[in-house]
């Protein structure tokens, strides 16, 4: 039997061309979940894969990480939306705990910690980038982040008044530097890192995490943004 009932919170799954870990990755939605696979142009019948799984499939022609994850973000209409790599680094069951302090109202972004679970699955000139990132944004924002982690989850109408503009790969970090700017409490909880299946279009090489780097200094050089704050659910963030 279909369920019809209104799903308790959202998952966008940026894809392009993850035919081999989509199985994998929707098997492993949590149960009342919905998953919002959004097709950034794959080339390898990706989104019959995730259709046929049960997924919505969302279309987006501009090619850009940032792109895929706003068409998601957009086409959710669940209160809470999580974010999630579609190549299997992550496990999408672990999703319940990383949205558990924005469901329980302790916290506004919530962020996965990456944890690589095996020597090889985060490389290293991608970890040195994201390291070098974390200090940046600790010094731009005040926030004490070690990870730039592409898991989190936050409430839709939230996000939605956060105006992201980045469409590159500058958006996770302008949700979070626009985020700090509002006064969102931001938090971490530590999440396993396996490796891909396949190989990443941005950080499995040097050219394409430095290209990354580069348009995420340029979200760290906009000035503060006038984003809406969040009322009394602002205080005690991860300053």
């Amino acid at each position: 039997m279909i369920n019809t009932s209104p799903p308790s919170v959202d998952v966008v799954l940026p894809c392009l061309d993850e035919a081999e870990a989509l199985p994998w990755v929707l098997e492993r939605i949590p149960p009342g979940w919905r998953a919002i696979v959004v097709d950034n142009g794959s080339t390898d019948g990706s989104p019959d894969i995730a259709r046929d799984l049960g997924a919505r499939v969302v279309h987006e022609p501009r090619r850009g990480f940032g792109a895929a994850c706003h068409a998601g973000l957009t086409a959710a209409t669940a209160d809470v939306v999580c974010f999630c790599d579609c190549d299997a680094s992550l496990d999408p069951g672990l999703l319940p705990t990383v949205a558990g302090p924005v469901l329980a109202g302790t916290a506004d972004l919530v962020l996965g910690r990456r944890r690589p679970t095996t020597r090889g699955a985060w490389p290293l000139h991608a970890r040195l980038a994201n390291l070098e990132l974390a200090r940046l944004v600790r010094r731009r924002t005040g926030l004490r982040l070690h990870d730039l982690g592409p898991m989190r989850a936050a409430r839709r109408e939230a996000l939605l008044a956060l105006r992201l503009t980045d469409r590159r790969s500058g958006y996770p970090l302008q949700m979070v530097v626009r985020a700090a700017d509002a006064g969102w409490r931001v938090t971490e909880t530590e999440t396993p890192y396996r490796p891909r299946a396949g190989r990443s279009k941005v950080t499995g090489t040097w050219r394409g995490t430095w290209q990354a780097v580069r348009d995420m200094r340029a979200v760290l050089a906009e000035p503060p943004a006038a984003a809406p704050a969040l009322g009394a659910s602002v205080l005690g963030g991860v300053r």
